[in-house]
């Protein structure tokens, strides 16, 4: 029974109820520490339903690198929380024009925050994999070797805050209040532990417009090109008009086919890949053009 309720309730519980947790008490004007409390709870939730129905069983144990993932997502969580309170100061200081739809519902405020959001991310999630200096900094990112929750939190922190701040940017432009900004927060982080979650669960045909695990394994294949695909955050609308989507039913995924073919011996230690995109060794080089079961691609990574 309980393999059940991850496989099908899992996504809607994180979704809806985590989702809706964190605007219900935006929208009250509650203690943004309340809101903070939220993301212990959402972590314990994902790896909890890892474990009830997994994946990759392999993939729920440390391979050497729970500290450094650890370290990441600390990191990384802290940006996004300070990123929140230092909106109000930006948007005295930057707002062009104070357009937001405040009298609109709070949950659709928040909707419309997340899809503005999500395009400012995926395009320059887009363009880190198509130019060298960005993709020294995401190569943090693509080193990882097992698929779980905390993967998504696993980046340089100089790249976690140029997505980020691509994907508010224009909201601070337009007038972001401060509440929707704290709800929209929770969500990224929610996002992440969904779309790298090691949890088989089952979203039937929104996975073709949702951005969950099951597309967003693809984007994690090591082969330059194959691994170009299903770039969005929030959803797949805009690789489906890039042209960028990618799935396979068939497709079996293991530690094998993740990471990076042109720099397997990517460094491990959190301090060691902070490091190595300002290190000459940080550029991949252009490997030969990549074949796979699932796809032929001529092109190469930076």
């Amino acid at each position: 029974m309980h393999r059940i309720l991850v496989r099908y309730g899992y996504v809607p519980f994180m979704l809806v109820g985590v989702n809706g947790a964190a605007i219900a008490l935006a929208a009250s004007g509650a203690s943004k520490l309340w809101l903070v409390g939220l993301l212990p709870a959402a972590i314990g939730c994902s790896f909890a339903a890892e474990r009830a129905l997994p994946y990759e069983a392999d993939w729920n144990s440390p391979a050497g690198d729970g500290t450094r993932d650890v370290a990441h997502a600390a990191v990384n969580e802290l940006l996004l929380l300070v990123s929140v309170g230092v909106i109000p100061l930006l948007a005295a200081t930057v707002t062009v024009a104070d357009l937001w739809p405040r009298s609109w519902p709070f949950a659709l405020q928040v909707l419309a925050a997340i899809l503005i959001a999500d395009l400012g991310i995926t395009l320059t999630h887009y363009a880190s994999h198509k130019i060298g200096v960005l993709w020294r900094f995401h190569a943090v990112h693509h080193s990882i070797k097992r698929f779980y929750g905390l993967n998504g939190l696993m980046k340089h922190p100089l790249h976690q805050t140029l997505e980020m701040s691509a994907g508010v940017a224009p909201l601070i432009l337009i007038g972001l209040p401060v509440d929707v900004a704290s709800a929209l927060a929770v969500t990224v982080a929610v996002q992440l532990l969904l779309q790298h979650s090691n949890a088989d669960y089952r979203i039937g045909a929104l996975k073709y417009v949702l951005a969950l695990n099951e597309g967003h394994r693809f984007h994690h294949l090591k082969w330059a090109g194959i691994g170009d695909v299903n770039f969005g955050l929030f959803t797949l609308t805009w690789d489906h008009l890039l042209g960028t989507f990618s799935y396979d039913p068939t497709r079996r995924f293991t530690s094998d086919q993740l990471g990076m073919a042109a720099k397997p011996d990517y460094p491990t230690a959190y301090l060691a890949q902070l490091a190595e995109p300002f290190r000459a060794s940080g550029a991949c080089a252009p490997e030969p053009p990549a074949t796979s079961p699932i796809l032929d691609v001529s092109e190469a990574r930076p």
